[in-house]
């Protein structure tokens, strides 16, 4: 099932664009609808499709204070019956000074027909000069049934010609040791890491990513159910604000 995100949300996502592309439903609040179709979808650096492409949809009230409110949902594969995926989340996104911010977030996640995997999780992160340091926190995640906690580090750089670079390197760690080797080790925590490139053309933001893990074969089969989705995957995504 699904491991703990390690990208900063959809909403976060949102906040620096809320500007530009904000409906205004009056002087204080805005709707924001992300629309985004990706190659695969990947959370922690694991596939949540199976290795097969996604389309995702995020709409989101924010409110001048910072407050945010929406929902998110994708199509998922676990082998399941469940084969969609909602998030429901609700929290603050603030500018401290021009180059600084900082959010928290809760976030419920929601998988109908497997509500038995149905959970909730802290997100909170501080954005200083392009730098990103992030850490989420849940109780319990099932079937587990144990708290799990992320960290992560990003890095994004503006390139000529509307497009830019990112970095983010994470570490998630079960707290208990769920991954288990080839040779019967065993492991809480596991690494992975991603860098993309993103360009905006004709009012898209397309992106090519490459995306890993530090997980074999066997320790992802050992809590995913399947060995091949946890590996190195390069991944394109177009993605649109309305």
């Amino acid at each position: 099932m699904k491991q703990s995100t390690l990208c900063l949300g959809a909403a976060v996502a949102l906040a620096s664009s809320l500007t530009a592309h904000a409906v205004e439903i009056n002087h204080d609040l805005s709707l924001n609808l992300l629309v985004t179709g990706a190659s695969d979808y990947r959370t922690g650096g694991i596939s949540q499709t199976r290795n097969n492409p996604t389309l995702q949809f995020d709409v989101s009230l924010q409110h001048s204070s910072g407050l945010l409110l929406g929902v998110f949902t994708s199509n998922v594969d676990f082998d399941t019956d469940t084969r969609r995926e909602y998030d429901y989340y609700a929290g603050i996104i603030k500018s401290l000074t021009d180059n600084i911010s900082a959010s928290l977030i809760y976030y419920e996640y929601d998988y109908p027909k497997d509500s038995q995997f149905n959970y909730g999780e802290w997100i909170g992160t501080i954005t200083a000069y392009d730098f990103t340091l992030g850490m989420k926190y849940t109780k319990e995640v099932k079937p587990y049934g144990d708290d799990r906690s992320v960290i992560w580090a990003g890095y994004s750089l503006d390139l000529p010609y509307g497009s830019s670079i990112d970095f983010r390197w994470g570490y998630s760690d079960a707290k208990d040791p769920i991954f288990i080797s080839s040779s019967g080790s065993t492991r809480s925590g596991y690494r992975d890491w991603e860098v993309g490139v993103n360009k905006d053309f004709v009012g898209v933001n397309w992106r090519l990513s490459y995306v890993d893990t530090d997980l074999s074969r066997t320790e992802c089969e050992s809590t995913q159910g399947l060995d091949d989705i946890c590996s190195a995957t390069v991944m394109l995504s177009a993605s649109k604000l309305f």
